[in-house]
């Protein structure tokens, strides 16, 4: 016995040599350099984009002021995302990033400072993702090739193109360090490779709810791919450091002013069936990306792309006879493992099926395709390099223009409209943006969305504000009066206020803007106008209160009005 198990050892190395070996003809030099400078040259065209207004405004304009305190990186970790107490959502270091992203700026608000921000997450990504292909034992040209798909690959480009998007590719620079460190520590046993797996870890945690799957995913490629025994001493410390990192996080988002997600709900199995489907939707944009979109609607999403990739896949992989089972399990698994919280996501809080949650799911089967008849045949490595870099030329231009989308406001809109027709929040988005010359198409949309769906969100405001612009005041009010009771949006007080004064009751006018004053204290206007109403109704001592109010916050306030108040 004590001679097999050299044998058996001395074997397994001439296996992995071999395979390093084969058709080893052709080195690529500064293999990183190439996949960073791929990521630029697809990406460059988004350093000239703006905002979308789907959230970017929220985080960069209506955070300004968070954002400018330093203090508040700090603060990010005891609040939710989009509102401080009534949100879901706790992502405490993409908040992080976006108050470290402001100072770059004067302003805050200098938008190419985000855009390149996102570049060189993405960069980071592609290059971690090359390095743990490579831990994984797979040939170098392999993992180049399949990470130079990933660099440039169009169902991507809304993690990259779009500023919110950047919390799917932090998460991934995460991830992808804690698994690499992770098969560090399997290997040598050093509390160095522990120490820093468990830090990306909880970095991942912080980062975006999905992490959760991360020890998980850990546990496969150790296991399941790397074939690694579950019981190893090395990968029973980390179970218990896993654990400790979850502990970690779930006591400081317990302290957070959060509320539940939904996902343990009694809905959430129904959610999950329902959204089942999306699955192969996914796959279809990975294989046959030409039906995106900025703003997916599973119903306005076919399936026969899904359905084509799915042979395509199960063909390249049967045809490869010499394939590791182990690695393409592993794939299987880590592709449905990191699209789960994707599934997961109550239909009530969120509906739509945005591509940029496909970021880590898709190494999933890039994994897969290490095994593949594609990389696996009797080609040479030149003439694998020379099939990869044609595939990349048609992604490069399908990204060209899809990127195109994420450029303003209203080519986000258009193109959410176009391919999602039945969303009412992207008709209405759309008609809200549109210019006073584009009334009647705005009016359209706006109709055809209250059709879709009376109660979405905001479309009430939105509709009334349109009616506002026609000069149809008073007929704005009971969707006004309707939109406070869906959303209690404040914008809704703002333009009451407006009604009120038509009516001549000054005031219910007050009040309104009062009110709105509470949630957007710097707007000039509304200050203005709650003025000159104090004067109007005599009420003096008010208005003097209001005028030096309006000095505190560095508001102008007229000559005449202070000459009047004697001040």
């Amino acid at each position: 016995m004590s001679k097999q198990k050299p044998k058996l050892q001395t074997q397994d190395r001439i296996a992995k040599n071999t395979d390093n070996k084969t058709s080893a003809g052709l080195a690529i030099p500064y293999p990183v350099l190439w996949l960073a400078l791929a990521v630029i040259i697809v990406y460059f065209p988004t350093f000239s984009f703006g905002l979308t207004e789907l959230d970017d405004t929220i985080f960069i304009r209506d955070f300004r002021a968070y954002n400018a305190d330093m203090h508040n990186l700090i603060v990010s970790f005891q609040r939710g995302l989009f509102d401080a107490v009534k949100d879901p959502y706790y992502r405490p270091l993409f908040m992080d990033s976006m108050i470290l992203n402001s100072q770059l700026s004067d302003d805050g608000q200098n938008i190419i400072s985000y855009h390149v921000v996102n570049v060189i997450f993405h960069i980071i990504s592609v290059i971690l993702l090359f390095k743990l292909f490579r831990k994984l034992e797979i040939k170098e040209i392999h993992a180049f090739v399949l990470s130079l798909l990933f660099a440039v690959h169009p169902v991507l480009s809304q993690a990259v193109a779009w500023i919110p998007g950047r919390n799917d590719t932090m998460l991934a620079i995460f991830i992808l360090s804690f698994l690499i460190y992770s098969i560090n520590y399997s290997n040598s046993g050093k509390i160095k490779d522990l120490a820093v797996s468990a830090l990306f870890l909880v970095l991942a945690f912080f980062t975006k709810e999905t992490a959760a799957f991360a020890p998980i995913a850990a546990f496969i490629l150790l296991v399941v791919v790397l074939n690694k025994k579950w019981l190893d001493k090395n990968i029973i410390i980390q179970y218990g450091v896993w654990v400790g990192c979850f502990a970690l996080w779930y006591a400081a988002r317990s302290q957070a002013t959060t509320v539940s997600s939904g996902i343990a709900s009694a809905h959430a199995f129904t959610d999950l069936v329902y959204r089942s489907p999306v699955v192969l939707q996914y796959i279809g944009k990975v294989f046959l990306p030409f039906n995106l979109s900025v703003f997916p609607e599973q119903q306005d999403t076919v399936y026969y792309y899904g359905i084509v990739a799915v042979i395509i896949l199960g063909v390249v992989l049967y045809l490869n006879k010499e394939k590791n089972t182990r690695i393409i399990i592993g794939g299987i698994l880590l592709f449905l493992l990191f699209l789960m919280p994707a599934l997961l996501v109550p239909i009530e809080l969120n509906k739509q099926t945005f591509e940029h949650r496909l970021y880590l799911p898709v190494i999933g089967i890039l994994l897969m395709l290490s095994q593949s008849i594609l990389l696996r045949n009797k080609l040479s490595d030149k003439q694998l390099l020379t099939g990869t870099i044609a595939i990349c030329a048609i992604f490069v231009f399908i990204n060209f223009g899809h990127q195109k989308a994420f450029a303003d406001p209203i080519s986000f809109w258009t193109q959410a409209v176009e391919t999602s027709p039945t969303s009412a929040y992207a008709n209405m988005m759309l008609a809200a943006r549109l210019d006073q010359k584009e009334i009647d198409h705005s009016s359209a949309l706006f109709r055809k969305a209250y059709q879709l769906n009376p109660k979405e969100k905001y479309l009430n405001y939105y509709y009334a504000v349109m009616l506002q612009k026609k000069d149809s005041v008073m007929q704005s009010e009971p969707y006004l009066l309707a939109e406070k009771k869906i959303s209690d949006y404040y914008e809704c007080d703002f333009y009451l206020a407006r009604v009120a004064m038509e009516r001549k009751d000054l005031n219910g006018a007050i009040g309104y803007l009062q009110s709105y004053l509470k949630r957007d204290s710097m707007n000039m206007i509304a200050n203005s106008n709650l003025l000159l109403l104090y004067m109007d109704t005599q009420q003096k001592d008010k208005a003097l209160v209001q005028a030096k109010h309006m000095q505190q916050l560095g508001l102008e306030v007229p000559a005449q009005i202070l000459q009047q108040l004697g001040h």
